[in-house]
């Protein structure tokens, strides 16, 4: 059986015995805000086990997409290192909700090991839970594995609580669990392994039988219905299935990468990079890189098709770090180029039968990888560089100093564990607090960099409560001043409440005018911190507003409407971004301001020209339909799934949904999701599209990869927009004497003549090359028996040298080397005869040498390759070593 035929033979044991199967869940969580990643089998049912929701299935079979990299949960250091451990993994599993209980979870999973798998009886255990002064012991677990199965009876063995009783969390549904391990030692003695940790004797499945409640003053309380979780390791199951037969020698270890779930991509790394991956627990660098990179490969694919895109917080620096971490190990196989990105085809190819999304997003996937690695690896040698040179200054047994450690990642991307990896090579620790400490000084300098607002109120001993917001139906609110607090040149006046919106979910902040009886206060921004809403004025001292002071705030109107505007366009063109382009759009941040928008979304490519007009005029559409914008609030667990909301950002218990089409405008009562743009949102919007009355894109561009970015205008803004470029289109018609309906045209004629006085130089160009070649060859050295060229062609680019050399093929056998020195750097060639090559002359080493002694990099195939640098003074020196180079590749 190979990985296939286990996983579906799983499934099918199952739902032959009335399991419904569902599909895995993304791994990125997006309803559940105290997880990363999707770490276990359970979490997308956490609802049902809770009491939260009502399961249309009481049997359910699946397989779990997991990530474990962080908390307890974080394995990244031992993968490679060993053969078992996962960044990504799936889980498969068998569930109960309230319907079957201990006989059939442990009938049926002794049956699907022996029976259907073929395991040797003789090397499963059962553990079972052996009871403490809180919960007994399961006597009937351990009853039914005797009665219920064929297994040794002295298998069955009893473990405490950090074993075999299971806990969502301090509270919750909870209870014992049976562990199947199995005996992998050559002779099958490894009883006493059971739970100790060893490789030896694995933990094969998990069967939770969920019967308590655990509340908050510690005491566990039975559960009306019953419930049975199974946890089973995907590779794991396929190492043990796989790598184990009744006749086998067991003298072997078994490693889950040694089976055909990660073979393809180890086969085909061992293929790019002519390097032998050694099976079992190999320690050799290639075999250890493989695995790192087979392991990573399928953590950062899958995040990346969930929609994680990398970034230096959150998910999407773990996938960036993972993508680093593998890249690093890369070089051990010898690329120094991005490689990974190729190996997402055999990925997609392997796991697009059972994970659809993974095919589906390949294109994306491959995209966002290979960048990812190219942006790495321009600062690796340098960081690499830094590396070798700390270590090579310390003595047998020093640590790696925590504050290098955190020049290197502060400086060159490399996260701690990348460090320590590179000082485990060296047999090497690295002095984790000390970079930790390094760490912690940033965050202060960051906090202290920001404005201090709460500082400063607690400074001045202020109990300050949340402002209310009186915006969203008034521009002008009779208020009274609360605290009044100094920060640096400015004030910043805390009202009891006000019209003024703070800067948030990038809507820009309010400005406008506070009135008194003693004069006005003109506030230039407003920002919020914990719910107080902060009123920026510049210090004036001739007047200062005094606590308890009734005020007049007064919002700049015109301002506030322009924002308005822009902002309701931003959700219609999110939108319409997903009309158009897919509802693979998510939105990556936002700005709003009074004279432009901008948007950030997920999309693996350039927005097409025409793509951006069809948005454009669905827009415009809505626009013209005047229908009307409203919103209304209701708790967060209530939302329904096609109002969106985006994960990450901070939402209360009450959420505001912002509706744009269907009945009512402005502020509702009820709410009414007949709405075609829904969404969670606390900005302030108009009350009709008309409102808006036009928008146009004034640009779309790439910010990463993956993401693209899109800027536009509407209203007054808009209008301003079209009348600049119609200015640019009226002088341009004016300078070349031509109306504006046959601009094009004009146009079209001036770059004809460009393009041909282009090629009338080229030609030039070229026959200045084969002139200079007829010189050169004039000019050739014999070198033994080998005709040489090496030259310095003065101030010429990369593109002439490749003339020169076209031109030499056909007059010249030998091997040349060229440079030149245009724009202040260095180009280097070189060209060998191709009945050289088979003498062993290579010209991609020869240019790769040459390179490094002026700066530079580059290389090619053995017979031609390019290459640059940085130093000219160097050269004369690097081309006089020519001759010696050329003879240690014929000695070699």
């Amino acid at each position: 059986m190979k990985s296939r035929d286990i996983r579906q033979s799983f499934m099918d044991f199952f739902t032959q015995r009335g399991h419904h199967q569902v599909p895995s869940a993304p791994v990125v969580p997006h309803d559940d805000p105290t997880l990363l990643f999707t770490n276990a089998g359970m979490n997308q049912f956490k609802p049902y086990f809770l009491g939260q929701a009502t399961p249309e299935h009481r049997r359910v079979v699946d397989t779990q997409k997991c990530i474990r990299v962080s908390g307890k949960h974080n394995d990244v250091e031992e993968v490679g290192y060993d053969t078992y451990h996962h960044t990504f993994f799936e889980m498969l599993g068998n569930w109960s909700f309230g319907d079957y209980y201990k006989r059939e979870a442990i009938a049926w999973g002794w049956e699907l090991l022996t029976k259907v798998w073929g395991l040797p009886k003789e090397r499963l255990y059962a553990t079972v839970y052996g009871g403490d002064e809180k919960v007994g012991a399961d006597v009937e677990a351990e009853r039914l594995w005797a009665e219920v199965t064929d297994i040794d009876p002295s298998h069955i063995k009893r473990f405490g609580r950090k074993d075999n009783f299971w806990m969502m969390g301090d509270t919750g549904p909870c209870g014992p669990c049976s562990e199947i391990h199995i005996d992998l030692t050559p002779d099958a003695s490894g009883g006493a392994l059971v739970n100790q940790g060893s490789p030896l004797v694995m933990e094969l499945w998990n069967l939770v039988f969920i019967q308590y409640n655990a509340e908050p003053d510690g005491s566990l309380r039975e559960l009306p219905s019953k419930h049975v979780d199974t946890g089973m390791g995907f590779e794991r199951a396929c190492a043990v299935v796989e790598c184990t037969d009744r006749g086998r020698d067991f003298t072997r270890p078994i490693s889950n990468y040694d089976t055909e779930v990660f073979q393809p991509i180890i086969r085909r790394l061992a293929e790019m990079s002519n390097q032998r991956y050694a099976p079992g627990m190999s320690e050799d660098k290639p075999s250890i890189a493989m695995r790192v990179v087979a392991d990573h490969l399928r953590m950062v694919s899958f995040s990346l098709a969930d929609g994680v895109v990398p970034s230096n917080e959150g998910r999407g620096y773990v996938v960036r770090r993972l993508v680093r971490r593998a890249a690093r190990h890369g070089r051990d196989l010898g690329f120094k180029e991005p490689f990974m990105w190729q190996l997402v085809e055999i990925l997609a190819s392997t796991m697009g039968d059972v994970f659809p999304e993974i095919v589906r997003e390949q294109t994306k996937i491959a995209n966002l990888v290979k960048a990812e690695e190219t942006s790495f690896l321009t600062t690796l040698e340098r960081g690499i560089g830094l590396f070798e040179e700390a270590a090579g200054r310390l003595r047998q047994g020093e640590e790696f100093p925590g504050e290098t450690a955190f020049r290197l990642y502060d400086t060159y991307g490399f996260p701690i564990d990348l460090t320590q990896v590179m000082a485990r090579e060296r047999g090497m620790q690295v002095d984790v607090p000390g970079f930790e400490r390094h760490m912690e000084e940033q965050r202060k300098r960051a906090r202290e960099a920001r404005v201090q607002v709460v500082v400063s109120a607690a400074a001045e001993n202020m109990d300050l409560p949340p402002t209310f917001f009186t915006g969203y139906e008034e521009l002008d609110t009779p208020t009274h001043v609360r605290a009044v607090l100094e920060q640096g040149k400015e004030l910043q006046i805390v009202l009891e409440k006000t019209p003024f919106y703070a800067e948030m979910g990038g809507q820009i902040g309010d400005t406008g005018v506070l009135e008194a009886d003693h004069g006005s206060i003109s506030i230039q921004d407003t920002q919020a911190k914990e719910g107080v809403v902060l009123h920026r004025a510049a210090i004036d001292h001739g007047r200062r507003p005094e606590v308890g002071e009734q005020v007049v705030a007064h919002v700049n109107h015109l301002r506030r409407w322009n924002i308005q505007r822009h902002h309701t366009a931003t959700h219609l063109l999110h939108w319409a971004l997903r009309e158009v382009l897919g509802t693979d759009v998510r939105q990556q941040g936002s700005v709003v301001e009074p004279d432009r928008l901008r948007f950030d979304f997920t999309h693996n490519e350039q927005v097409k020209a025409e793509q951006l007009r069809a948005i454009e005029r669905l827009i415009q559409e809505r626009i013209l339909e005047n229908e009307g914008v409203s919103w209304f609030e209701i708790p967060k667990g209530q939302k329904p799934e096609n109002v969106i909301s985006f994960f990450g950002d901070k939402y209360g218990g009450r959420v505001r949904v912002l509706k744009i089409g269907g009945q009512g405008s402005g502020l509702v009562d009820a709410p009414i999701y007949d709405g075609y743009s829904m969404e969670l949102c606390g900005g302030t919007h108009v009350r009709h599209t008309g409102d808006m009355g036009l928008f146009r894109f004034t640009s779309e561009s790439a910010i990463a990869a993956g993401v693209r970015r899109v800027e536009a205008v509407v209203g007054n803004a808009a209008m301003a927009s079209i009348q600049r470029d119609l200015d640019v289109l009226h002088g341009l018609s004016s300078r070349l004497a031509a109306p504006t309906a046959d601009l094009e045209k004009r146009i079209e004629g001036l770059l004809d003549n460009v393009k041909r006085l282009e090629k009338e130089l080229g030609t030039e160009r070229a026959g200045g090359a084969v002139g200079q070649a007829r010189q050169l060859v004039s000019s050739a050295r014999t070198v033994g028996d080998i005709q040489l060229i090496v030259a310095n062609v003065g101030q010429r680019d990369a593109d002439y040298l490749r003339l020169v050399a076209d031109a030499l093929k056909g007059q010249f056998t030998g091997i040349a080397v060229l440079a030149g020195t245009g724009d202040g750097k260095v180009s280097l060639l070189a060209w060998v005869d191709k009945a050289l090559v088979s003498k062993g002359f290579h010209a991609g080493k020869l240019i790769g040498e040459l390179a490094r002694q002026v700066g530079g990099g580059g290389g090619g195939r053995p017979d031609l390759a390019q290459a640059g640098g940085k130093d000219v003074s160097a050269l004369p020196a690097a081309l006089a070593s020519v001759d010696g180079l050329l003879m240690a590749q014929v000695r070699a």
